[in-house]
């Protein structure tokens, strides 16, 4: 059990997004777009996942060599985030950021059931390697703030260079597992996405992802202008990343005592209280603190859950199949809406607003995941 490899990739894999999530929207504002050109411009970056995973999963169920998929595509990301230091215009760079997420975006839901394989029957303590990730995610945003703050944000495009290096790098170390017995007689993956709760599943986690659209692209943007610091925007961030590391820790024992459906439901109601929090009270720090503590629900309770039910609904070799269309679902085609649609709210009908809708959002979600997963479990 290779803990420490395992943990490595992902903390510098999720202390790419420490940098792009908050900064990338300020880099691009600096930079002259307006809020629609942002909306789309990170679109792309949750688009590429719509498309991204799922061909790198076939590849992957078809030839079994996870890790090859992963290092390859993790040095492709390094050659193309180059074209990032010379392009200007909005075309060019719509072009390199897809090109990057592209490559970018292959890599992890491979490396999911990489570490699933290994963990094996004890795939509930996948969350104690994920923290890693979230680790780097807080020390990535923290030491980004105070770095924009001094310098400015010319120093996002570097920083996220030597992540990307550190990605490539730490690929090497780990090799693929030791290939598990697949059953002789296996559900297609079109019978298994046919059935009502996978339907519902992915409908739910699609629309989790959609309402964090205007947290996501604006949430830096909009602190700055209620007068906080990035200094102090990046510990905010930080801190609901932290909240999440501490609630991995104990995620085997809230799956081991309840059901992954009912977490779902839990944390997509605390979801909606959380963009509420954001959108109407975002000059109350004790507010924003509380809502930034809700982190632990709105993506770790969530994440750990939705990764439990995908491994235990798409066995064998639909593990690499069923991983990418959790990704592109959810952070592909839910995420790619929720930026646009924030885009288009965000200056139309104004930030509280903008956050309303995606509390409604991850209500309608809640509401799914009763209907389809709790009811198909209790009949």
């Amino acid at each position: 059990m290779p803990y420490w490899r395992l943990s490595s990739f992902y903390f510098f894999y999720f202390a790419v997004l420490g940098i792009l999530v908050p900064y990338w929207g300020l880099f691009l504002q600096h930079r002259g777009f307006d809020a629609m050109a942002i909306g789309q411009l990170m679109a792309i970056l949750m688009a590429t996942k719509i498309v991204a995973p799922n061909l790198w999963g076939w590849l992957g169920d078809y030839l079994g060599h996870r890790m090859m998929i992963v290092r390859a595509a993790s040095l492709a990301s390094v050659l193309v985030f180059g074209l990032m230091f010379v392009v200007r215009d909005f075309w060019a760079v719509a072009l390199a950021m897809a090109l990057y997420s592209f490559f970018w975006n292959a890599s992890l839901p491979q490396f999911e059931v990489i570490t699933l394989n290994y963990l094996g029957d004890r795939a509930t303590r996948y969350a104690r390697i994920r923290a890693w990730g979230s680790i780097g995610f807080i020390i990535a945003v923290v030491a980004l703030g105070v770095l924009v703050d001094r310098a400015g944000t010319a120093v996002v495009l570097p920083s996220v260079m030597v992540i990307f290096v550190s990605i490539w790098l730490t690929s090497l170390t780990v090799r693929d597992p030791d290939p598990e017995p697949h059953p002789a007689q296996q559900v297609s993956l079109g019978s298994l996405l046919r059935q009502p709760p996978v339907i519902a599943f992915f409908v739910a986690v699609m629309l989790m992802q959609a309402s964090h659209g205007p947290y996501y692209t604006f949430y830096s943007i909009y602190m700055e202008d209620h007068g906080y610091s990035k200094t102090l925007i990046g510990q905010l961030w930080a801190l609901g990343v932290l909240a999440e590391v501490a609630i991995f820790m104990v995620m085997h024992r809230l799956l081991e005592r309840f059901e992954a459906a009912r977490v779902l439901v839990a944390s997509l109601g605390l979801a909606t209280l959380r963009w509420l929090l954001i959108g109407y009270l975002p000059g109350s720090v004790v507010a924003l603190l509380f809502a930034q503590l809700l982190h632990a629900a709105t993506f770790g309770t969530f994440h750990g859950a939705a990764i439990d039910l995908v491994h235990r609904q798409f066995p064998g070799r639909l593990q690499g199949r069923g991983q990418a269309l959790y990704s592109s679902l959810s952070f592909g085609v839910g995420g790619a809406i929720g930026s646009l649609a924030s885009g288009l709210a965000w200056d139309a009908l104004g930030p509280a607003t903008s956050f309303l809708l995606a509390a409604l959002t991850a209500l309608l979600g809640a509401l799914v995941v009763w209907k389809g997963l709790c009811g198909a479990a209790r009949a």
